[in-house]
């Protein structure tokens, strides 16, 4: 068996397999590193003799990554990512300037991205902040330092911080719901069309499902349409159409305007926003002070949340 150790590591295998694995195709990864595509295949053949794993499955059309393929690919890739960018950092600079990579649910992204990111900049100027924003729930799938991901609670082997937990309730027009406001909760959900966010591996009904069975309803979660983000399903219900289950604290802005109402009192679905890092990225400073940034910057967001919740109360248009 072969040991590995930072003395002597196969680099240019392992490039192979990063470009191999990001395009599944030796053609394209041949391309991208001005090499043949016979250098590329030897390279990975001679990398999966030394771990004594398959890293590819080479199907007659196409390539599939193994389940060895798959723990490999995102720790290569994002150790050539870092030293990239470091190389590029000392040459701009000289002396080794930051990017932090982010990575940041979409509804999330829009809804409270530019205030954060604003507040953060203003304390590190310093900082260049790098953002990506992809839809999906857990963990997330393209190289970054940091991630907010939006998940249920889960134990792992990444550090993970409770930004907030998901409040829902149902929500709608003002208008739409004056029109049903002696109407009770169950009749008034049946009546009108329910607005879905999709959750990647889940049933689109899943979230009114969890809902319907706390209060308790007997609703058909089967009916109406869904989105992939809980920004579209907003925009959707403030057009008129439809109720959607949203976080009051995620769409505060539009419920303290009156673009949208909650039909009944918020509760905890069991998602929450979470960020997320691995251990041995603490010991980076930029990284640690973002992840201290944010937890202080959640924490007085929080406390503002639970005042205006308060003050909302008694303003539910129907009743549960």
């Amino acid at each position: 068996m072969v040991r590995f150790n930072r003395h002597w590591l196969p680099l240019n295998a392992l490039r192979a397999f990063e470009a191999v694995g990001q395009n599944l195709s030796f053609t394209a990864a041949a391309s991208a590193l001005h090499v043949s595509q016979g250098a590329i295949s030897r390279h990975v053949i001679n990398l999966e003799k030394l771990l004594g794993h398959q890293l590819l499955a080479r199907r007659p059309q196409s390539l599939a990554l193994t389940k060895a393929g798959t723990t490999l690919l995102p720790v290569v890739r994002d150790a050539f990512d870092r030293i990239e960018v470091a190389l590029n950092d000392i040459v701009r600079e000289g002396v080794g300037r930051k990017t932090l990579k982010l990575q940041l649910p979409p509804s999330f992204a829009q809804k409270l991205a530019l205030p954060i990111l604003q507040g953060f900049k203003k304390d590190f100027p310093e900082i260049f902040v790098d953002i990506s924003s992809i839809g999906f729930t857990g963990l997330p799938r393209n190289d970054c330092d940091v991630a907010v991901v939006y998940d249920r609670p889960k134990a792992g082997d990444t550090i993970t911080d409770l930004l907030w937990m998901n409040r829902v309730a149902p929500a709608c027009t003002p208008e739409l719901a004056a029109r049903h406001q002696n109407m009770p909760m169950r009749e008034m959900l049946a009546a009108n069309e329910l607005i879905h966010v999709k959750l990647e591996g889940q049933t689109p009904g899943l979230l009114w499902e969890g809902y319907s069975r706390h209060h308790q309803l007997g609703l058909d979660t089967d009916s109406g349409l869904a989105f992939d983000t809980a920004m579209l399903a907003a925009q959707y219900a403030m057009c008129g159409d439809g109720v959607a289950l949203l976080d009051v604290d995620l769409f505060a802005d539009d419920f303290a305007a009156g673009r949208l109402v909650t039909l009944g009192e918020p509760f905890e679905d069991g998602y929450g926003y979470f960020l997320n890092l691995h251990p041995e990225d603490l010991a980076d400073p930029v990284i640690a002070v973002f992840r201290s940034w944010m937890i202080r910057h959640f924490a007085g967001i929080a406390e503002q949340n639970a005042i205006e919740a308060n003050n909302r109360e008694g303003n539910t248009t129907c009743p549960d």
